[in-house]
């Protein structure tokens, strides 16, 4: 076999008037000095080769994706003192992955100075555009204004209280471009109060048991999306909150990542107790919407037959005993319920057949999202 290709088998050049070391013949000081680095470098060369993801590597290599535009956006309430340092977290943590990128800020009906604020930065930054509302409609109106407008294939979501870490979006845009359609962030190690993040908790496990999606933190606003994906849900009322388990029923691949959160800086939290009741409630209409807006005779008339055959048992029982037994049944209030549970059961698996009526009539191809087609 021909060893000059090995680069184990290549020696440093022979000075002029060295000799060359015969076999059995004991090292010199300068020749063993000579061939340790080589040594060295080729014996653990796969240790210093830099990894994905490694600091060893260029900056842009690391932090390099492949999406060619980024929409950026910031539903916000009150929070003039925050965007200025926003925008530069933003810019700067741009600058990183060297992509294109715009900048969109929903002014949900702000009594502040925050569109004045808003109005100065688009006029020195012209990837900045903004939507304000005359009224306070919510969070998830603002998302689903901005997403009819996005532009950018890929598209990132963050709160304007400073919270939320811009220089979370490279890692989250890698996430996504891994091959997932959309990233939500964990917000592992909170600065909110006690009640907040105990509410928090109790709220995201009850998610994740009845939808299924296995994410910790749901309500981040931390988030990353593919277009199609904002393109393809409906956000209204509170459902920002479910946006992960919007995004999961429409099969679309979810996944999330830790990030760093912040002590607010400006202002207070517009967190309230009613809010933690709104989810609940919204958790109910996600979960019908999600697993049987298609098949709603799936719900009502699994509950409905098993209240009326509950209804059904009691009063087969109750004319056993009449019949054989010879028990009196006009002082029982038990008959009552045996018929009023058939009746329920009734009215159920008929509002379950209407149901599957409406869906047959009204169902439209453009419900479904397409991966692929030709």
């Amino acid at each position: 076999m021909d060893n000059q290709n090995k680069p184990e088998t290549q020696i440093p050049p022979i000075s002029q008037g060295q000799q060359p070391q015969q076999q059995g013949q004991p090292q010199q000081q300068g020749q063993s000095q000579q061939k340790k680095p080589y040594r060295r470098y080729y014996n653990n060369r796969k240790k210093f080769r830099p990894q994905s993801g490694d600091q060893t590597q260029p900056q842009r290599e690391s932090q390099g994706v492949s999406f060619k535009k980024v929409s950026i956006v910031v539903p916000l309430l009150n929070e003039e003192e925050s965007l200025r340092p926003l925008y530069n977290e933003i810019k700067k943590s741009l600058k990183t992955i060297s992509i294109d990128y715009e900048i969109l800020f929903i002014d949900d009906g702000s009594t502040d100075k925050s569109l004045n604020v808003i109005k100065e930065l688009s006029r020195l930054d012209n990837k900045i555009h903004y939507f304000s509302f005359r009224s306070n409609y919510g969070k998830s109106a603002a998302l689903q204004v901005a997403f009819k407008h996005v532009t950018g294939d890929a598209v990132i979501t963050m709160d304007a209280d400073l919270q939320d870490d811009p220089n979370e979006i490279p890692n989250l845009l890698k996430k996504l471009d891994q091959g997932f359609d959309m990233v939500s962030g964990w917000k592992k190690k909170r600065f909110d109060p006690i009640i907040k993040k105990t509410s928090s908790k109790f709220f995201n496990y009850i998610t994740r048991l009845f939808t299924r999606v296995k994410i910790h933190d749901f309500n981040c606003g931390l988030k990353a999306y593919r277009k199609e994906v904002v393109q393809s849900i409906n956000v209204y009322g509170e459902l920002h909150r479910y946006i992960p388990v919007l995004a999961n029923w429409k099969g679309f691949s979810v996944t999330e990542i830790i990030v760093k959160h912040h002590p607010r800086r400006y202002g207070k939290t517009k967190f309230g107790i009613s809010r933690f009741f709104k989810g609940f409630i919204d958790l109910i209409t996600v979960i019908f919407t999600t697993r049987y807006i298609k098949r709603p005779m799936h719900l009502f008339g699994f509950v409905g037959m098993i209240t009326a055959l509950a209804g059904f048992v009691i009063s087969a029982w109750l004319a056993v005993e009449k019949l054989f037994y010879g028990y009196s049944l006009s002082n029982r209030p038990l008959l009552f319920l045996g018929i009023l549970l058939i009746i329920v059961g009734v009215q159920f698996f008929a509002i379950g057949l209407l149901g599957e009526i409406l869906v047959h009539n009204f169902q439209d191809e453009k419900e479904y999202t397409i991966k692929e087609k030709k």
